[in-house]
Order: C-alpha cells, then structure tokens, then sequence
C-alpha cells in the first residue's frame, strides 16, 4: 500500500486539503479528487501545456509538479479567473477575438497569459508569442490567440 499524506494549499483563494499519495501529479489531484476541470491532461510530458497553473505566481505545468510540492501554496486555474460572476479580460478576449476553435488548450492557454500580463503588462506581438511558446494549439495557427491577449492587455490597462 502507497503512502499518503494530506496537502494544504489555496486552490482559487479558497483552503483545500486533499489525502495524496508522495507521488501523485497535481493535475490528477486537481481533476480527480477537487473536481477542477479546467486544466486538461494533454501530452502529459510537460510539452502541450494544457495543464497549465498559476502557482505562487508562476506559470506551471501540472503535469510535472507533484502535489506535495504545493504544501501551503496559492494555486490559480482557470476557474479561479472570473471575479464576482464576470469573466476575467483574457477570457472575454479569447471570446470576442475568437482565440479558441476546439478549446482543449484554451484553460491552459488564458492561464499562461494571464501570468504574462502580470509581469509585463503591455506586451509587444513578439513578447506575446515568446511568452505563450510553451503553450501548443493545434487548431487556431496562433494569430488570434495574439490578438486576444492584445486586447486584453489594452482592457486591463484602461481599468487601472
């Protein structure tokens, strides 16, 4: 029998604890046992970013990040976005701009540029696509993934 341990942290600024084993990736916690479905589980090898988190301020994928590791930690995922019933800018973007077509790498997706435009808010086209390089989509050719992390960096600056 595996061992197991509980794990607390902040999941979307409410206190989760979950019983996990030492070796248990956080996306399977995250979609198993909490019920947040938003990350995907894609290539699980760290290169699709579908499973991409917010985690103590940076930008992870789940996928290789145990959840013992996240002990006392803040964890944002893409249901974590909207505010007061309201989608977040970079979702509303990705709607109006028409940044998805499948939708299987948008959580992941809007939550990797979500973080970049925490850390550089008013990003050039080339910033955008270097920032998101480890995010694949394999339906949208990325032009209108751009243009809505654009526009939602021009909203977000014009609510300051």
């Amino acid at each position: 029998m595996a061992k197991t341990q509980k794990v607390s942290f902040k999941l979307n600024g409410k206190p989760v604890e979950a019983t996990v084993e030492a070796r248990e990736l956080l996306i399977y916690t995250l979609r198993e046992k909490l019920a947040h479905t938003g990350p995907h589980i894609g290539c699980e090898t760290s290169h699709c970013g579908a499973c991409t988190v917010d985690l103590d301020g940076m930008s992870v994928k789940s996928c290789t990040v145990l959840t013992v590791q996240c002990e006392g930690a803040e964890l944002t995922t893409i249901e974590g976005m909207e505010q007061g019933g309201a989608l977040h800018a970079l979702q509303q973007a990705f709607h109006e701009e028409h940044g998805l077509q499948c939708g299987y790498c948008t959580p992941g997706m809007i939550t990797r540029a979500y973080r970049l435009l925490k850390e550089n808010p008013n990003p050039s086209e080339q910033d955008i696509r270097k920032g998101i390089a480890g995010n694949l989509c394999r339906c949208t050719g990325y032009q209108n993934i751009v243009k809505a992390v654009q526009s939602a960096a021009k909203k977000l600056a014009a609510a300051r």
